[in-house]
């Protein structure tokens, strides 16, 4: 495995009419993450900048700066522009860091001076619950349990000529709370018109799950078409749960006709 460092001397205006024109001038150097960015690398990346002053000084900070993506669970580090002074020294005059929030508890003070109020709400209520949320523009809420699943799911939805409002994975081990809560994050988006819950129970059981739908449903109030498809461990007494409930809600035999459902309700309304 690599990280990629991309070094080029015109700096990053117009990048992608540059990587059409100019091509060369865009240099892409991997670099091994078990070793770290090496003298030679370094180097080459100064070269590649085209540094007018001491290029062994301007390789060493190139190397400090890798050291801090390293230590600092960066996902990347974009200085633009890096510039030159009188003396032909970099200077940083300004940079971008994006961070891994999987290091969240490595990195405490880095991610303490995290200003949620640039974020989605959603998306901050999702983390707080360990929930992996992101938000898009359609109609359709989704429930899933798995990334892949999830994400054949937003990909069905489409076939069936619907459109998902986000990605939602409650994980492999999820409990009623979380269920809940991700039912609050659904129903608190308002261009969602129906919800569906598509769950393979693995490590998860169905009768968990079925208990925290109808729960989320009584306690948040779903004023959406709910169409709910399970199968996997104990997904009889998941489906018993549902049916006996008195709650509203639409039973699908499979992805496909989960799908479809979900599409029709919202062509009915």
């Amino acid at each position: 495995m690599s990280h990629l460092t991309v070094p080029c001397s015109e700096g990053g205006t117009s990048i992608e009419d540059l990587a059409e024109k100019f091509p060369e001038k865009i240099i892409k150097i991997p670099v091994d993450i078990r070793v770290g960015i090496t003298d030679d690398q370094a180097l080459q990346m100064a070269k590649g900048l085209a540094v007018s002053g001491d290029i062994n000084a301007a390789a060493d900070q190139i190397k400090r700066l890798y050291q801090l993506f390293a230590s600092s669970d960066c996902t990347m580090v974009e200085v633009n522009p890096l510039a030159e002074d009188a003396e032909g020294r970099l200077i940083a005059a300004d940079a971008k860091l994006g961070f891994d929030d999987s290091a969240s508890y490595r990195q405490k003070e880095t991610f303490a001076m995290r200003d949620e109020s640039q974020l989605d709400p959603r998306e901050v209520a999702a983390d707080k619950f360990d929930l992996n949320y992101i938000g898009l523009d359609g109609t359709i809420g989704c429930m899933v349990n798995g990334a892949g699943l999830a994400m054949a799911t937003m990909d069905i939805i489409k076939l069936r000529g619907g459109s998902p409002a986000n990605f939602l994975d409650v994980g492999g081990n999820a409990s009623e709370q979380q269920v809940i809560e991700a039912f609050k994050i659904l129903t608190s988006d308002p261009q969602v018109k129906a919800i569906l819950v598509n769950i393979f129970g693995g490590i998860m059981k169905c009768d968990v799950i079925a208990s925290g739908i109808v729960s989320a449903a009584k306690q948040v109030g779903v004023k959406v078409p709910l169409i709910v498809r399970l199968e996997g461990t104990n997904v009889e007494a998941g489906k018993k749960i549902l049916s006996s409930s008195n709650v509203d809600i639409i039973a699908a035999d499979d992805l496909d006709d989960a799908a479809t459902k979900a599409v029709a309700s919202i062509q009915k309304q």
